[in-house]
C-alpha cells in the first residue's frame, strides 16, 4: 500500500507488524514515526483498529505514547526470538499480555431483570487499536507463523512483514518501493560495468 504523507507504510500485512514498522531504518538510524500524542491518534485512527471507517480517534495523553512505543518494541523482540526460536523476555510477554487483555476486557453490565452479564468491552480510541495490535502478536505466535516473519532484504530498510508468498519466498516489505529499487540498483550497476568495459583501451 502506499505510504502516506505522515509517512506510514501498511506493508507488514498484519497489525502487530504495522504497529512495529512505525519505527523506520532500524538498519542504521532509526526514525520514529509516533513522536506525538497526534501522531498516535492518526496511526491509530489510520489503522482501521481504534475505530470504524471516518470515526475520529480523539488524542491521547501523553504517557499513553510511552507505553504505545513500548508494547511496540515488546512486540518486535518477542515475534524475532520467536522466529529464531529462542526464549522470549518474560517482560515482553507481560507487556503483550496485559494489552492484549485490554482488547476483549469484560465488564459486568445490568440486564433488564436486575442481573448482571458480562460483556466484551474494548477499550476506546488509540487504546483500542493499541490492544488490538497486541492480541493480533498472540494469534500470530499461536498459530506457528512467527517463522513466516520476515525484515526486509533491501540493505536499506529493516521493515518486518508477514510472508504469505506460496513459497514463503518473499524478500522485500513491497516490490513497488524496496523491490524496484533494489532492481534499479541492479541495473545501474550492470550498466556502469558495461560502459567501463565498452571504453577501455585496447593495450
Amino acid at each position: 500500500m502506499a505510504t502516506s504523507a505522515h509517512g506510514w507504510i501498511w506493508d507488514g500485512g498484519r497489525p502487530c507488524l504495522d504497529l512495529v514498522n512505525t519505527l523506520r531504518d532500524r538498519w542504521n538510524e532509526p526514525r520514529e514515526l509516533l513522536v506525538t500524542p497526534a501522531d498516535l491518534a492518526e496511526w491509530a485512527e489510520r489503522s482501521g483498529l481504534a475505530a470504524a471507517a471516518g470515526e475520529r480517534v480523539p488524542e491521547p495523553e501523553p504517557a499513553l505514547l510511552e507505553e504505545a512505543r513500548g508494547l511496540r518494541e515488546a512486540v518486535d523482540r518477542l515475534l524475532i526470538v520467536a522466529r529464531e526460536g529462542t526464549s522470549p523476555e518474560a517482560a515482553d510477554i507481560a507487556t503483550v499480555n496485559r494489552w492484549a487483555v485490554r482488547a476483549h476486557e469484560a465488564r459486568p453490565l445490568l440486564k433488564d431483570d436486575g442481573g448482571v452479564l458480562r460483556s466484551a468491552d474494548p477499550a476506546p480510541g488509540v487504546e483500542r487499536a493499541l490492544a488490538g495490535a497486541a492480541a493480533d502478536t498472540i494469534a500470530l505466535v499461536a498459530a506457528g507463523e512467527t517463522g513466516s516473519v520476515r525484515v526486509c532484504s533491501h540493505e536499506r530498510c529493516g521493515l518486518r512483514f508477514h510472508d504469505r508468498s506460496p513459497g514463503r519466498n518473499r524478500r522485500w516489505c513491497s516490490m513497488t518501493r524496496c523491490g524496484n529499487r533494489a532492481k534499479a540498483a541492479r541495473h545501474y550497476g550492470g550498466t556502469r560495468r558495461s560502459g567501463a568495459k565498452g571504453g577501455e583501451r585496447p593495450s
